[in-house]
């Protein structure tokens, strides 16, 4: 056995679900101009942390010295349950809203209903630094990354072999889909890189057409300032000096779009219209806690929630990097509240 494949068999031992292995080359120079002239359009609005480090974003090996290998690691989080149909059989967006307006609740993003994935996958990937170390000369450097590194990750995965770039903007495994978190190790260790996979979306635009505020453009750029997702975590552009001149003119504000389910965290829409998502098994790993009861929060809970309370119920989830504050202001606007 190679020792690449040891070390994707002890990666799946730890419980992530696939595992791949590329080079610390600079990235392809068509994806650095794609993601530049999406800078520059000003589609990724006020997440302005993108326009940093570049150097080491198109570059892997600028973030560790030395570095050779890239370590990319999926976990799945398809819930166990069917809380939304895939694709087919999809209740129209009108309907959805008035069910859950009924009942004043508000959805969260199916990742969002895990404990936090950071600490989670970054846990599983010193285990398996420690397990590198153990098999090389001990003067090897390694570099875990989840997320908030600037690092291409989801370009890298798709070069280790975990899949290709959707027009969702997510990476989707062909067999995983596009329900994955992603976690990597930098290292200066040389290892065998695996091929890209390939595979696309080809005619497929269910993504496009799930779209509730059409983020997703057909000329292949995310504006993110129209992304309701974005949008439950950033607020929109007007909201951020108070200067109404600040919202681009053909993007609606918050109160003229109709955000399908009350979404209170996040967004899924574009995922489970996904032909890939539809046919995925579902989180096999079982130590990443789930909390079902967290798939819909009821809204006026939320508004009357103390910062104790808050913290008590969402302790451990990604939910609460969000704060009290900007929650409450999600739960308002779901209940029409406010704009």
């Amino acid at each position: 056995m190679s020792w690449e494949q040891e070390i994707k068999d002890q990666a799946l031992a730890l419980g992530f679900d696939a595992v791949g292995i590329t080079d610390a080359s600079p990235l392809d120079p068509d994806h650095i101009a794609h993601f530049e002239a999406w800078l520059r359009s000003g589609y990724a609005g006020r997440m302005d942390y993108l326009h940093r480090n570049l150097a080491s974003r198109f570059n892997p090996a600028q973030l560790l010295e030395g570095a050779k290998s890239i370590l990319v690691v999926a976990l799945s989080y398809k819930p166990p349950e069917a809380i939304a149909n895939c694709g087919e059989g999809v209740l129209p967006a009108t309907q959805k809203q008035d069910a859950l307006d009924t009942n004043e609740q508000g959805r969260v993003a199916q990742y969002a209903q895990y404990e936090d994935y950071h600490p989670f996958i970054k846990a599983r990937l010193r285990t398996l630094v420690d397990f590198l170390q153990a098999g090389t000369d001990g003067r090897q450097r390694f570099k875990i990354c989840v997320d908030s590194a600037p690092l291409a990750e989801k370009a890298l995965a798709a070069r280790a072999g975990l899949g290709f770039l959707g027009r969702n903007h997510l990476l989707i495994h062909p067999r995983l889909g596009p329900q994955v978190l992603l976690g990597e190790i930098v290292t200066t260790v040389s290892l065998r890189p695996d091929p890209p996979s390939g595979g696309s979306c080809g005619a497929c635009a269910r993504c496009l057409q799930a779209c509730p505020t059409g983020a997703l453009r057909p000329d292949g750029f995310l504006d993110a300032r129209r992304c309701v997702s974005y949008r439950t975590q950033y607020g929109a552009e007007e909201e951020g000096n108070g200067v109404a001149a600040t919202q681009p003119s053909n993007i609606p504000l918050f109160h003229h779009w109709h955000p399908p389910g009350s979404w209170l965290f996040g967004c899924d829409e574009c995922l489970l219209a996904c032909p890939f998502q539809r046919h995925a098994p579902t989180c096999a790993n079982p130590h990443f806690r789930r909390y079902a009861e967290r798939a819909a929060l009821q809204l006026r809970e939320v508004l009357a929630w103390t910062t104790e309370e808050f913290e008590a119920t969402l302790h451990d989830s990604p939910i609460q990097r969000l704060g009290l504050e900007m929650l409450q202001r999600n739960a308002r606007r779901c209940l029409r509240l406010e704009v």
